[in-house]
């Protein structure tokens, strides 16, 4: 046998077998990463069976002595009164993705399609904006909310959550640049007007974008807390995460109780993702494939 082919055969050997301690390592990554997404679920799991006392003795992972101890959901819903936090939550999401898909998509499309003075400035202005920490405002914003009337007022934070959102906006730039000015140009000449090229032609086409914006925007606002307990004080006005925080307290915290809430939060994210898993795994695999 030829010194050529048994450096072939070698060489084929030696690809086979980083190939196979490629995919192995890709295999236990992911395993690593699936364990560590859903060892909180688990611990929130077995945690939401357990008593005040039990809780207290045993580890974040032992099991519950009853598996049928549904007294933690019964109490989070009751007391915190998750019905109508639901309820809320889920007005306060429709409005602010509906508003922040529309606001967004109108935005690019003028930066986008139109060319006026000042275009490029607005354009470094949204940038810096992504720049500036949340927190820093808030001392001016609260003030603004304050003479506006807005505070302990649903509409008053859904507004304030509906505010210009700069990563929204250069999504559907993103979308807008792939899209030929043809298309425009052709609905012109024959009659159609701006409005009707934006609603009628381009954001038929942007659904990629309409759906990513959607997902990101309404999964931030279903969890956010931080403006929920500043501007909603008011009990009549919990939202989900204000309503599991009414368990917490600096005294004590009923951690069993919270992780029932916690399942209980779930469950609309997972009615919405089954019933749309096909749009957005539409939306996700053409949105990456630039045209």
């Amino acid at each position: 046998m030829s010194n050529t082919t048994l450096s072939v055969r070698t060489s084929n050997t030696a690809a086979k077998v980083q190939r196979a301690v490629i995919k192995t390592l890709e295999y236990a990554a992911l395993l690593l990463a699936c364990f560590i997404a859903l060892l909180p679920l688990i611990s929130s799991f077995t945690t939401s069976f357990k008593t005040a006392e039990e809780y207290g003795s045993s580890n974040a992972m032992d099991l519950p002595r009853n598996w049928l101890n549904f007294d933690n959901y019964i109490q989070v819903w009751t007391e915190g009164d998750m019905l109508r936090a639901f309820l809320t939550s889920a007005t306060v999401v429709v409005v602010v993705v509906a508003v922040s898909v529309m606001m967004g998509s109108m935005l690019a499309y003028v930066l986008n399609r139109f060319r006026f003075p000042g275009n490029g400035l607005i354009r470094n202005l949204f940038m810096i904006a992504t720049l500036i920490p949340g927190i820093a405002m808030q001392v001016t914003t609260y003030d603004i909310m304050r003479q506006l009337g807005f505070l302990n007022s649903i509409v008053g934070y859904m507004i304030l959550m509906s505010g210009t959102d700069v990563i929204s906006i250069y999504i559907f730039l993103q979308y807008f640049e792939n899209l030929d000015g043809a298309l425009d140009e052709s609905a012109v000449l024959e009659g159609c007007t701006y409005f009707g090229v934006f609603f009628k032609i381009l954001l038929p086409l942007t659904k990629p974008a309409i759906i990513t914006v959607a997902v990101l925007k309404g999964v931030g606002v279903y969890n956010e807390y931080y403006n929920a307990n500043l501007y909603l004080q008011s009990n009549s006005w919990r939202t989900i995460s204000t309503a599991l925080y009414s368990f917490s307290g600096p005294f004590k915290s009923s951690y069993n109780i919270i992780c029932a809430g916690v399942l209980l939060t779930l469950i609309p994210s997972l009615i919405v993702f089954l019933i749309f898993q096909r749009q957005v795994y539409a939306g996700l695999a053409s949105g990456s494939v630039k045209g």
